[in-house]
C-alpha cells in the first residue's frame, strides 16, 4: 500500500479517519473496501493492488477503532449510523458521488447500513463471507447464543461475550501469537471448536496456545499486521455495540422499507465454504431473501473466512467481472428511464 496515498479527515461527527485513495481513471468506476474484525486497509492490499493497475478510483479506509484512525473507548461512537455517515463524509472529501461497495466480515454489516441510510449514494453491493444482516431493532445476544447452541450443537457467537467483557483487551495483547494464531488460523475448524462455543476463545488465550500461520500469510505480513491493529481495545467495541444493546437500538431509527437492499442494485455474495461462523447457507439465504429478484450473483469458495488473503487473484478477477455487469446493468437501467421520460413527453 502507498503511503503517499493515504489522506487524513475529521469527519462530519469530529472523528479522524486515515484511509487510502487513488481518483478513478476515465469512465472506471470508485470501489470502497469496508474491512472487518480484527482488520486495516492493509487486509485489502491485493485487491488494491490490482484495481489500481486497472484505473478503478479506491477509496478503502482504516475502520474506526482500528489502524491510523481514531479509537474512542465508548461502544456508542460506533455504532452503524454514525459509522455510516462517517463513509459519506470521505466520500464527500473525495468528491465522489456514487461507488461500489464491498465489505468483509463487520464490513458487510455497515455495507448493509449504508443500503438503509444512503441507497443514493451506492451503486452495487458486495458481501464477502458475511452477508446481507438486516436491521435487528430486538437483537438479544442471549437468545441468540441459546439457539445457535440448539441449532448447531455450539454458541456461534460465544467470542462476541469474551470481547466484550472487561479486561478483554489486555488479555489479548499479553496473548497476541495465541490469539492471533486462532484469529487467522492454520486450521479453519479451530473456529469452530475454539473460537465460536461461549468461553472457547478465553480458555484459548490463557493457556497460551498457538499454531501455524495459515498459507497465506508470511511472516512479515503478521508483523506488518500486528503493529498496525495492537492494542485492539477501541475495535472490541464493534462488539460490545451488539452485546450491550446499543445497536439494536441503533436500528429502530431505520425506516421498515429500508430493511431491504435496493431493488435494482445488483448484489454480490461470495460464501467461504470452511467458514464456520460466516455459515455460506444462513448468509446466502438471507442476502437472497432482502435482494431484488435476480439481482444476487453467488459464488462459494474453497476457503476459509479470509478470502481476500487466500484466493485473492480469483477472488480479484470475480470482484472486476460482477462490477462490469453491475455497471452495464446500471447503464440499461439509466437508458430505459430515458426511453419512459422521453415518452412520457410526446
Amino acid at each position: 500500500m502507498d503511503r503517499s496515498a493515504y489522506k487524513d479527515l475529521q469527519t462530519y461527527r469530529g472523528m479522524h479517519y486515515h484511509y487510502f485513495s487513488i481518483p478513478a481513471v476515465g469512465s472506471k468506476p470508485t470501489l470502497l473496501f469496508l474491512h472487518g474484525f480484527p482488520s486495516t486497509s492493509f487486509d485489502w492490499r491485493y485487491q488494491v493492488s490490482y484495481f489500481k493497475k486497472k484505473g478503478y478510483g479506491l477509496i478503502v479506509p482504516d475502520m474506526l477503532g482500528y489502524g491510523g484512525s481514531d479509537k474512542p473507548l465508548e461502544p456508542e461512537h460506533y455504532k452503524a449510523s454514525l459509522l455510516c455517515q462517517d463513509m459519506t463524509s470521505i466520500l464527500d472529501n473525495e468528491g465522489v458521488d456514487k461507488v461500489i461497495v464491498i465489505g468483509h466480515d463487520l464490513g458487510s454489516r455497515i455495507v448493509s447500513r449504508l443500503a438503509s441510510y444512503y441507497p443514493e449514494r451506492f451503486t452495487a453491493y458486495a458481501f464477502l463471507s458475511i452477508g446481507y444482516t438486516p436491521p435487528m431493532p430486538k437483537f438479544d445476544m442471549h437468545q441468540a447464543l441459546q439457539m445457535t447452541k440448539q441449532r448447531l450443537g455450539y454458541e456461534l457467537y460465544g467470542y462476541w461475550m469474551f470481547f466484550s467483557a472487561e479486561g478483554a483487551d489486555r488479555i489479548v495483547d499479553n496473548h497476541w501469537d495465541s490469539f492471533f494464531s486462532l484469529v487467522y488460523p492454520h486450521d479453519p475448524t479451530l473456529w469452530r471448536t475454539d473460537l465460536a462455543p461461549l468461553g472457547c476463545c478465553k480458555a484459548w488465550l490463557l493457556a497460551n496456545k498457538t499454531g501455524p500461520l495459515p498459507p497465506y500469510l508470511s511472516p512479515e505480513d503478521k508483523q506488518i499486521m500486528s503493529t498496525l491493529l495492537r492494542p485492539l481495545t477501541g475495535a472490541l467495541n464493534w462488539y460490545k455495540v451488539m452485546t450491550g444493546g446499543v445497536q439494536a437500538a441503533d436500528d429502530r431509527s431505520v425506516a421498515p422499507y429500508r430493511y431491504s437492499l435496493p431493488p435494482t442494485a445488483p448484489v454480490l455474495f461470495v460464501g467461504c465454504e470452511k467458514d464456520y461462523i460466516g455459515l455460506v447457507a444462513a448468509h446466502k439465504a438471507a442476502t437472497e431473501k432482502c435482494a431484488g429478484e435476480g439481482m444476487v450473483r453467488t459464488e462459494v469458495f474453497d476457503s476459509d473466512h479470509w478470502v481476500m488473503f487466500s484466493h485473492a487473484e480469483r477472488l480479484n478477477k470475480l470482484l472486476e467481472e460482477w462490477i462490469g455487469d453491475a455497471m452495464r446493468r446500471k447503464a440499461e437501467e439509466q437508458e430505459h428511464k430515458g426511453e419512459a421520460n422521453g415518452d412520457s413527453r410526446l
